[in-house]
């Protein structure tokens, strides 16, 4: 019988022992992620997201980093309450988002100002749903998904509908811009940019965006422009997978009729993912393909490293092979498809298309210091057959066979030789105050630069110095008028420079060469036109710096620039 109890015990024991860390094993942990953003779409960095769940007592804290991201990671399956909290912005809140055991959860949220909350709230409600319905749409000013006002004792905060029918809002853009581009300020051509944004297939971790969006010029000459249709998905790691085809039609004179309309093509992907929460991949390219005068086709690979040593501290690589534009940071484009602002980068010689071909790698190191950030980075470049940007009337009977002119733009491209370089870089921002940004940037490497001023063009010669180039950037909004805005001034030293210094910079130091200004001013909206109405203005190299003058064959005075000067102004209609 004592062997029998003694026997019993061991087994109940070592049932015990096995059962035990599998009954207290805690359930594994899932992940709250998401971008934060404002009413235009402009991603908001350093927002306090903060995670709330009735388990637990303190909220879990975090905040976004530069493109808006944010992420809560071990996190208990349970029902959670997300709030976004900025200065200038009223706080949003996302209600009863339910989490599952190892799951993932998406949860964008939208910034809005009181302003801009009372313009989204009805003026009433009808008993037609439908009317209803589109009218909230309307007021919802193109944020996705709409929101809602919170009546609560507290301050007034903007609630996230987590409804699949409001993921599916239809987000459009039109504007009318009109401006001179180089030297042609006598006459002045129009375009019309226009975007519309579709959300798809969205589920509680991802959501997809089909766009479609253009720029169409129309002034002397044939028309030309850009259209590109995408298809972007949202994932909750912050990434946005994107396919994309873009058009491209290139203005040409009519009078020159030996010379073809330059038409482009272009497939583009991007993806990203994580290892670890540490070490970020970005890759990607595009399949260009020019017709003129034939046939050129060509693949422009991309891709970044990103260690994130610490949360303050990352180390990064960049392979690029086409030269960044200002867009992004705009959050608009005012300039249409012309030679001198888009990629592909073509030119002729001897009637015959070059296509311009660049390889930059980069290694940076970058850090913040509570409201500064800074970089600095190492780079090397190997550029051929570069795209060299001229300015001025080039005449129909002269003979123009290595010149590729754009008459929209008043300006030309004709072929220069390799440029080889190594620099360096180093990058100061400064978060002034809430409304004001500062930032400098001073690089050093190698640009081409001509060799004799004023002789004929067709004998250019172009050599390889190295140059310091030095920028002062400000950007802000003005709180009571809502005015954005961006100034910015490069300067190079020595003369005669027709490429600008670290032409690869996509850093928060980028900037175009010379005094720059671009505005963006909210306007008064009408019953008439329910949506946001923005007034823009585009000015680059203001001050005509920087041209080079050379003589054509016809004995015109032409200028080869690192960038032409160009005015541009118009209106934005957002719904």
């Amino acid at each position: 019988m004592a062997n029998k109890i003694v026997r019993f015990v061991m087994v109940l024991a070592v049932a015990s022992f096995l059962v035990a860390p599998a009954m207290a094993a805690p359930p594994s942990g899932g992940t709250i992620s998401g971008r934060v953003s404002d009413s235009a779409g402009k991603p908001q960095m350093g927002v306090l997201v903060e995670v709330f769940s009735t388990a637990v007592a303190q909220p879990i804290k975090a905040y976004t980093d530069v493109k808006g991201f944010y992420s809560a990671a071990g996190l208990l399956p349970g029902i959670y309450f997300i709030k976004a909290t900025a200065t200038s912005f009223l706080p949003s809140l996302r209600e009863n988002v339910s989490l599952h055991s190892g799951t993932d959860v998406m949860v964008n949220l939208t910034l809005n100002t009181l302003v801009e909350a009372f313009t989204m709230l009805p003026a009433r409600r009808t008993t037609d749903k439908k009317d209803d319905d589109w009218g909230w749409t309307l007021r919802s000013a193109a944020n996705r998904p709409i929101l809602r006002a919170l009546e609560q004792d507290g301050p007034l905060v903007m609630v996230s509908n987590s409804d699949k029918a409001d993921d599916r809002v239809l987000k459009a853009r039109v504007a009318f811009i009109a401006g001179s581009n180089g030297d042609a300020f006598g006459s002045s051509d129009v375009n019309t940019a226009f975007k519309v944004e579709q959300s798809l297939f969205s589920t509680g971790i991802s959501s997809g965006v089909l766009s479609f969006n253009g720029n169409l010029a129309y002034g002397e000459g044939q028309p030309n422009g850009v259209v590109r249709a995408a298809y972007m998905q949202e994932t909750s790691s912050g990434f946005h997978p994107e396919i994309a085809f873009t058009a491209r039609r290139y203005a040409s004179p009519v009078a020159a009729a030996h010379h073809a309309a330059l038409n482009a093509m272009a497939v583009s992907l991007s993806d990203g993912f994580n290892f670890g929460n540490v070490v970020e991949f970005n890759y990607g390219g595009e399949m260009q393909s020019i017709q003129f005068r034939g046939r050129v086709t060509s693949f422009r690979p991309y891709g970044a490293i990103k260690a994130h040593l610490t949360p303050d501290t990352m180390v990064e690589y960049r392979y690029a092979t086409s030269e960044p534009s200002t867009r992004e940071e705009k959050g608009f484009d005012t300039s249409p498809a012309d030679l001198s602002e888009a990629n592909p980068r073509v030119s002729v010689l001897n009637s015959s298309p070059q296509l311009e071909r660049a390889r930059h790698q980069e290694i940076s190191v970058s850090r913040r210091i509570g409201k500064s950030n800074f970089q600095a980075a190492y780079y090397a470049d190997v550029v051929r057959r570069t795209a060299i940007t001229g300015v001025g009337d080039i005449n129909a009977d002269a003979e123009v066979t290595d010149l590729l002119p754009d008459v929209y733009a008043s300006t030309f491209s004709l072929t220069g030789g390799t440029l080889e370089t190594q620099g360096f870089r180093m990058v100061a921002q400064r978060k002034i105050t809430d409304s004001l940004t500062a930032t400098v940037n001073y690089s050093m490497g190698g640009a081409f630069s001509i060799d004799q001023p004023d002789s004929l063009l067709r004998n250019a010669s172009f050599s390889q110095q190295r140059h310091h180039a030095v920028s002062a950037k400000f950007a802000g909004e003005i709180p009571g008028c809502k005015t954005k805005w961006i100034t910015s001034y490069k300067w190079t030293s020595g003369n005669g420079l027709v490429t600008p210094v670290d032409m690869f910079n996509a850093s928060a130091g980028q900037s175009d060469p010379y005094l720059s200004i671009f505005v963006r001013q909210p306007l008064p909206g009408t019953s008439f036109l329910p949506g946001k109405i923005e007034a823009l203005v585009d000015v680059r190299n203001l001050l005509s710096q920087g041209y080079v003058p050379m003589v054509g064959q016809d004995g015109r005075t032409l200028y080869l620039v690192q960038s032409a000067r160009a005015i541009r102004g118009g209106v934005a209609f957002n719904f």
